[in-house]
């Protein structure tokens, strides 16, 4: 079977391995010729590696090399069982061979070989079959080389071989050979950290892929674009490209393709998400004997446990993934390990004159070997470890400033700088330097499309905005940094298409949130039903991370732009510096700092004042309580309000508190009582605010079941609102109530509220048929202008900086001002305090001069406005 028929077949595999391998198994029952029987042996070889069968593989592969070097049935050694490298020719035992045909199973093993972790014998068969290959064989082999080399850790050469194949491939017609050498080009490019030109070649290997219908071949480009686009930092538009290869891989490429997700996961702050997906992946390779990719699936399970605070696992994980590629003889992939070993011990705390030796020569090692991003960032351990001992690191930041690859990396890079310019007290140079890095820091959150994931950036710079900050003197520069700081952690976006797959899960969500409700408390089978409930709280947000942002580029705020737009009100930001707590006021175009006393002091009776709250909540007569709330909001408004009182005077306030005081109920501090105020995630997110537009819009009234007062505070409001869009009862259905809010001017829900710790964005309000979740928001199309959350914890969030709760995502959606409450509310007080709000706001009043307006008992006193004010 030559010309077409043999294009055909190899064709096939590229196009399926499943189909390939069968029809491969029921050639060779009918093979008449020996050439016939080698044909489909290759075929069944490369069918097997890509279904994940590798022993099956390499078994028919050796059948045929046997067969065409006429050995079959003799009694001579198996070249593959021999040391790397080592040929011995074989004897003819029948009186046929084929040499030319043997070259071509030499050139088919090339790929098995790497993939067990053999790249020495890889190179080996490739080297024996090189004389004899020509035309599109030559270039066949060419795109196993290729990728035998970059297996082996050898960028250079593998991108080298790749680029003179190419000039023919491209004028040649064999799609399959040109789709697969530049996705192995592509990949090579992204592990050097040239990623614009990975994307290009990946892009050409999709196009070329989908043109001739090698639906198995495009979905291994797809993916490695993936990984390419995940090293650039777009984890949104990575992750897409991971969903869509995914069902079209098999066998070791659909582990591969897990690897990759597993790295971009890890990059983006969720490495305790990472980790399972890998361990399944490695069992899987472990199973199948595919060695190199155990090998790098030990390392990023190392990466993985670094960035998860295990760095004494993640030193023993990197030793056994080093052992490993030296067993393989992949030294490029040794000093992989030899990188991560290093950031290992610098942070188990290892400040050694050894480890500056180590990082030093490893940097220079990695740059000998194509590793530049990685190079990059052993210079910085190496430049870290020479500032803690007190040494000059300049030398070894000298190229860091213009370097590409991974945000972390870069930011990394710009501290060590800012570190550097201190130590050379350069206090302009070593502040430039913490912009620089926040800035960084800032592109790479905007190009995220989810808020968790935003929200997880600033994990990258919490040591960077902590020097910073620590080095601000006056109040302008530490307004700068800390607004930079909290831009990265709550950047806002436009609402995406609408995801179906994404919808679907929510509804499935929803159903069994009910059903889990209600068996737990017949004291069923609660537990089987949260494993259900983790696997759709998962799938909603595998779709959710895939969006992608809006491309619209926001920086942190001016301060002339703040000044302006306060007119007469008064800024009041809080910042945490080390253990102490600041304020920055902005009012009358003036700036000024005020140390405001230690953060653990003002935590500490924040703590005990939510307490006596939710006490309070529940029985308005506890005098324990109240008087622990008396103490508290006495000593809260003191040290934080009290040495700011020359500078706000009586004006309407705009309060920025950092995330450990995001769950204060403001309003029961002394100096807030009848004063307008809002509260806001930063000045920044207040701006944002300020600028949405006032379009006309309807008024959504929305109720809740399990609450005995609700049909009294609707009713009441109704008045206020004869024309309002009202949802009460059986008609208050999730979905119902989300697509009402969509372009409401106003809506008030009065509901049970359920703050998820540690998963904000699965909280909730209780509605007729199942919870109205806070990713339900994100599917609105246009946020509603003002929303009133009538509930408990409404205005509670994760304890971070990203402030992830119902009321924060409101906001970053794009809704102007929220008023909800931080504590729980006791139900029988919220109709007359709701009615008296809303009469106020009627009258013209703006949301904040509104709520103050109306006095406070402690089952409202949580109520906050938040946004605009």
């Amino acid at each position: 079977m030559k010309g077409q028929g043999e294009r055909a077949l190899l064709r096939l595999v590229a196009m399926s391995p499943v189909a390939a391998r069968t029809r491969a198994l029921s050639l060779l029952e009918s093979a008449s010729v020996p050439s016939e029987e080698i044909l489909a042996l290759r075929v069944a070889g490369l069918a097997s590696k890509e279904q994940g069968l590798l022993d099956d593989g390499l078994r028919y592969l050796r059948s045929a090399l046997d067969l065409a070097e006429g050995r079959r049935g003799a009694s001579v050694p198996d070249p593959l069982d021999l040391p790397f490298g080592v040929a011995v020719p074989p004897e003819p035992s029948e009186g046929w061979a084929d040499p030319y045909a043997a070259a071509q199973v030499r050139m088919n093993l090339v790929g098995l070989l790497a993939a067990r972790g053999e790249p020495g014998a890889a190179l080996a068969c490739a080297g024996a079959a090189a004389p004899v290959l020509r035309g599109a064989d030559a270039d066949r082999l060419a795109a196993n080389t290729a990728c035998a080399l970059a297996r082996a850790g050898r960028l250079a050469e593998a991108q080298d071989v790749a680029a003179r194949a190419l000039r023919k491939l491209r004028r040649g017609d064999d799609p399959a050979t040109l789709n697969g050498l530049l996705a192995n080009l592509g990949l090579a490019q992204a592990l050097g950290g040239d990623l614009d030109g990975a994307e290009a070649v990946l892009a050409e290997a999709i196009a070329v892929g989908e043109a001739a219908g090698l639906a198995h071949q495009t979905a291994t480009a797809k993916a490695n674009l993936g990984f390419a686009m995940s090293r650039r930092g777009d984890l949104s538009r990575a992750l897409r490209l991971f969903a869509e290869a995914e069902p079209g891989l098999v066998g070791e490429r659909l582990a591969q393709c897990r690897f990759d997700q597993a790295e971009a996961l890890i990059m983006a702050g969720l490495a305790d998400e990472a980790r399972p997906l890998l361990k399944d992946a490695l069992a899987a390779v472990t199973a199948n004997g595919y060695r190199c990719d155990v090998a790098d699936g030990l390392l990023l399970l190392a990466h993985a446990e670094l960035a998860g605070g295990q760095a004494v696992r993640a030193v023993g994980t990197a030793e056994r993934a080093r052992i490993k590629f030296a067993e393989q003889e992949r030294i490029g992939w040794m000093l992989l390990a030899e990188h991560l070993l290093l950031r290992a011990r610098w942070t188990c705390g290892e400040r050694s004159p050894l480890l500056y030796r180590t990082a030093v020569a490893t940097a220079d090692r990695l740059q000998d070997g194509g590793w530049v991003v990685a190079a990059a960032d052993a210079r910085v351990v190496a430049a870290r470890v020479a500032l803690a001992q007190g040494r000059p690191a300049g030398h070894l930041l000298s190229t860091i400033g213009s370097m590409r690859g991974p945000a972390s990396v870069r930011i990394s890079a710009w501290h060590a700088i800012a570190l550097e310019r201190r130590a050379m007290e350069d206090h302009k140079g070593a502040m430039d330097a913490v912009r620089i890095g926040l800035e960084i820091a800032e592109d790479h959150a905007e190009a995220l499309g989810a808020l968790d994931l935003r929200a997880r950036a600033a994990g990258f710079t919490t040591e960077l905005a902590a020097l910073g900050l620590g080095l601000a003197r006056s109040a302008q520069e530490l307004f700068a940094v800390e607004e930079r700081r909290r831009a990265v952690a709550r950047p806002a976006r436009v609402r995406p298409p609408r995801d179906p797959e994404r919808a679907a899960a929510l509804a499935a969500l929803r159903a069994l949130s009910v059903e889990h409700t209600a068996d737990t408390a017949r004291g069923g089978l609660g537990s089987a039903l949260s494993n259900e409930l983790a696997v759709l709280e998962s799938r909603v947000m595998a779709h959710t991370r895939r969006r992608a942002p809006d491309g619209l580029a926001r920086r942190s705020p001016e301060l002339d732009d703040v000044v302006a737009a306060l007119a007469g009100r008064a800024l009041v930001e809080l910042v945490a510096v080390g253990g102490d707590l600041h304020a920055v006021t902005i009012a009358d175009g003036r700036v000024r700092r005020r140390r405001l006393g230690t953060c653990a002091a003002a935590v500490h009776h924040l703590t005990l004042a939510r307490l006596a709250l939710r006490h309070l909540a529940a029985a308005e007569d506890d005098a324990s309580a109240a008087q622990t709330l008396a103490r508290s909001r006495e000593r809260l408004g003191r040290q934080l309000l009290g040495p700011l009182q020359l500078d706000i005077g009586d004006r309407e306030l705009v309060i920025a508190p950092p995330g450990r005081l995001h769950g204060l109920p403001w309003a029961a501090l002394p100096p807030l009582a009848g004063r307008p105020f809002t509260v806001v995630p930063s000045a920044g997110a207040w701006l944002r605010a300020a600028a949405v537009e006032r379009a006309a819009g309807h008024t959504v009234l929305a109720g809740g079941p399990g609450l005995e007062h609700t049909a009294r505070e609707l009713s009441a409001l109704r008045r206020l609102y004869p024309r309002a869009v009202v949802l009460d009862g059986p008609g208050a259905r999730a979905e119902a109530v989300r697509d009402a809010l969509d372009g409401a001017a106003l809506a008030h829900i009065a509901a049970h509220g359920e703050f998820q710790p540690g998963n904000a964005l699965f909280s909730r309000l209780r509605m007729a048929d199942g919870p109205l979740m806070v990713h339900d928001l994100d599917e609105l199309t246009t946020a509603p202008r003002v929303v009133v959350l009538s509930s408990c914890d409404g205005g509670r969030a994760d304890e971070g900086d990203a402030v992830l709760g119902m009321a924060g995502v409101l906001l970053a959606l794009g809704t102007a001002t929220v008023i909800t409450s931080v504590t729980p509310v006791r139900d029988e007080a919220a109709p007359e305090f709701m009615a008296a709000f809303h009469t106020a706001l009627a009258g013209g009043g703006s949301p904040a001069r509104a709520l103050a307006s109306v006095p406070r008992t402690p089952g409202v006193m949580g109520f906050l406005c938040m946004g605009l004010g």
